[in-house]
């Protein structure tokens, strides 16, 4: 335990590849846990702010492997740690692009990062604010000032993206096996049902184009130019969203979870029935531009995901559907600063110990390369396998234009809910990664090459039909 015991002071922080052992209830280090992060591919990293007695109850062979133990020199409530990766991008496009990380670099000093098997200095320019605590060539962990933390997707390179990690250790909760018991009651069950076939056939593709239109300002009349998470823009759109939603019979609200940013708009639709579970549908509505340019439309990132969960309200509406188990539409706000929108309610549930049978993300669904067919990608890693073989089932009943497949692009808000235990997945353009040239770009508008309003439509019904099989519904009686 010798490298363990050397580095031990008040302040250490742990970083080991998962095992569940070391959060499991018996682990004193699940006392110290703060969450799980992707530190390449298909590689998750925990990380602990352990105290030196429990680091000496472990020996090197529990923590084989790649574990890092660091101590942080500027651990106070002034700062915060944040995980920053980078996204699973087509090579192409990381080709093509001139922006780098040196440009973020540019906020620490000369950093000193002790590991267990070896010393790393990284020379860099002076900058007293950051802290670099560990360092892969597709992670960093950094200790950020609480002032600067909600700001740093602003001088990050569109292909990276931030977590905060949270100011207090969480438990570990994976998803219990009778939380995804009535997913596998559905999964058995499942037939074609032309009811639920004639009602995700009635979103209409002109609707979508008028809905997209408005979030990003190209209909000219909206005015919104951007949806970043603190501007103008976002809450006229959360607003928009909401009286849109509501035209359907839900009953909206716009959930501030943090002051100075938008909101989440989440719809609910009460079921006919006794239930005391929900469905939830999702997008985020929020938007990133080019290093934080004046412009953030979001077209695809993720205005699409946005204008699914419209289309579903508006067939809601026509068909006067009624469901059996409570059903939520929502649109998170500020995923693009680390999913704080979808990790603040998901908390909410469950401290309040609210149920969730599933959740579905929709994040990016409309950017198609013209050489490639119409698609549908589901996560690869972060998500319950139950789900995720449940919207492929559908879409082969309901979307057969689709080519499904799997992508490592993850992840949205569904993992906020996954990482308390909730059962869910996510809806993606494409299988592999992200390749759509106008990423977190100013330029993500929907009149362009590549944006796709077949395979938006497409996936929506997916979605639809999702919601219909999972949740139960009734169409008004005929006299």
């Amino acid at each position: 335990m010798g490298p363990l015991a050397s580095a031990a002071s008040a302040a250490l922080l742990l970083i080991a590849p998962f095992d569940q052992a070391l959060v499991s209830p018996s682990s004193c280090l699940s006392h110290s846990f703060y969450g799980n992060y992707r530190s390449s591919l298909n590689t998750y990293q925990s990380v602990f702010l352990p105290d030196t007695a429990c680091l000496n109850s472990f020996t090197d062979s529990n923590l084989a492997g790649e574990a890092h133990l660091t101590q942080i020199t500027r651990h106070e409530s002034a700062q915060r740690l944040v995980w920053i990766e980078k996204e699973a991008v087509e090579a192409s496009l990381i080709n093509a692009e001139k922006g780098s990380m040196d440009g973020f670099f540019k906020h620490f000093g000369t950093v000193d990062v002790p590991g267990i098997e070896r010393q790393k200095t990284l020379s860099l320019p002076s900058h007293p604010s950051y802290e670099l605590l560990y360092q892969t060539p597709d992670a960093l962990l950094v200790s950020v000032p609480q002032e600067e933390v909600y700001g740093i997707d602003l001088i990050l390179p569109r292909f990276w993206k931030s977590t905060i990690l949270p100011p207090s250790p969480v438990n570990y909760i994976p998803v219990p096996p009778e939380a995804v018991e009535p997913i596998r009651k559905v999964l058995s069950k499942l037939r074609f049902n032309p009811d639920v076939a004639a009602i995700v056939n009635n979103i209409s593709i002109a609707q979508m184009k008028s809905d997209i239109r408005y979030l990003t300002g190209e209909d000219g009349k909206s005015g919104i130019v951007s949806r970043h998470s603190f501007t103008p823009g976002a809450i006229q759109a959360a607003e928009w969203i909401k009286a849109q939603v509501e035209k359907s019979g839900a009953e909206c609200e716009l959930w501030t979870f943090m002051y100075g940013i938008t909101p989440n708009v989440i719809c609910r639709y009460k079921s006919t029935v006794p239930s005391d579970t929900r469905v939830i549908i999702s997008g985020h509505y929020d938007s990133r531009g080019s290093f934080g340019s004046t412009r953030a439309p979001g077209g695809d990132d993720d205005g699409s995901g946005t204008t699914s969960i419209l289309a579903i309200s508006r067939v809601i509406a026509r068909k006067r559907l009624r469901f059996h188990t409570n059903v939520e539409l929502i649109a998170f706000g500020g995923e693009e600063q680390g999913r704080l929108g979808s990790i603040a309610y998901a908390r909410k549930l469950r401290e309040t110990g609210e149920k969730v049978a599933l959740i579905v993300q929709a994040d990016m669904l409309a950017y198609r390369s013209p050489e490639e067919p119409l698609q549908l990608g589901l996560p690869e890693t972060i998500g319950t396998p139950e789900a995720t073989q449940l919207v492929a089932n559908i879409s082969e009943i309901y979307s057969p234009e689709l080519t499904i497949g799997y992508s490592a692009a993850c992840c949205s808000d569904h993992q906020s809910f996954h990482d308390l235990g909730y059962p869910g997945t996510q809806v993606f353009e494409r299988a592999g990664p992200i390749a759509d040239p106008f990423y977190h770009n100013s330029g993500d508008l929907s009149d362009r090459d590549g944006y796709s309003f077949e395979q938006l439509y497409a996936i929506s019904k997916v979605q639809f039909a999702t919601l219909l099989h999972t949740a139960g519904f009734e169409l008004p009686r005929k006299h």
